[in-house]
């Protein structure tokens, strides 16, 4: 029997910058208890009776991971390449951290796979709900634009920061502002130029920005994309101010 991580294709960088690969709305999520019984099958299957432990470099949990990696990929398509993304190595999950930290027995592992899997898509239907939330309507004039863009990232990646995520956090930060753009209609490689010009390395591991950085950062984003600088504070933006900060 060929292992699972041969069957499936690597994710590529333009891959994960791709937002149409992620959006739930256009990747179903049947999810039931006979799908959850299924999935925690398959997942035992590849847990080794015998693993390595530190003695062995913990080949034998890495080896799993890779090969429950693959069946989830597999199984629900590339949007679930994220299940394992933990927050220490900057992404937004908790409920897996790494081979050799989650993998155990089979019982146990498929309950943490099947957490983190699950903790990973709630995240990305909370994202394209505010990424609806935060979109410029259509037809906005290049000022009003300028606002809602730079709203929209001090915003986005406050959540990312939210999300508890650490060390390489401000990758994550960049790959969430460029779906966000990728989202509102601007092509991947236009978006994902304009991201890295605005955080131009201001954004460190393990460092928490602050709100005045974060917003200099949406400042300079909202202005090389629209030509104009966002006008804070204004009234007439108070009300929708208010309900993003709640959210």
């Amino acid at each position: 029997m060929p292992f699972p991580e041969n069957r499936v294709p690597p994710i590529t960088y333009e891959g994960i910058r791709n937002w149409d690969e992620f959006d739930p709305a256009r990747h179903p999520f049947p999810w039931d208890e006979d799908e959850e019984t299924r999935l925690r099958e398959l997942i035992r299957e590849w847990v080794p009776p015998v693993l390595s432990g530190m003695a062995g470099w913990w080949q034998a949990e890495h080896w799993c991971e890779r090969q429950v990696d693959a069946v989830i990929r597999e199984r629900y398509g590339s949007w679930a390449w994220g299940w394992n993304w933990c927050y220490r190595h900057g992404g937004p999950v908790g409920s897996w951290v790494s081979g050799p930290s989650s993998v155990t027995t089979p019982d146990e592992t498929a309950t943490r796979a099947v957490a983190a899997l699950l903790e990973w898509r709630e995240w990305l239907e909370r994202l394209a709900q505010r990424f609806t939330e935060l979109a410029p309507p259509p037809h906005t004039c290049p000022e009003d634009r300028s606002w809602y863009l730079e709203r929209a990232c001090v915003r986005l990646v406050t959540h990312v920061l939210d999300s508890g995520a650490e060390a390489g956090w401000q990758g994550l930060a960049s790959v969430v502002l460029t779906w966000f753009l990728t989202a509102t209609g601007m092509g991947r490689a236009e978006a994902g130029q304009a991201v890295e010009r605005a955080i131009g390395g201001r954004f460190k591991s393990w460092v928490n920005p602050g709100r005045t950085l974060i917003e200099s950062v949406g400042e300079d984003l909202a202005a090389d994309l629209t030509g104009h600088i966002p006008y804070p504070d204004h009234r007439q933006w108070a009300d929708l101010e208010e309900l993003h900060d709640h959210h």
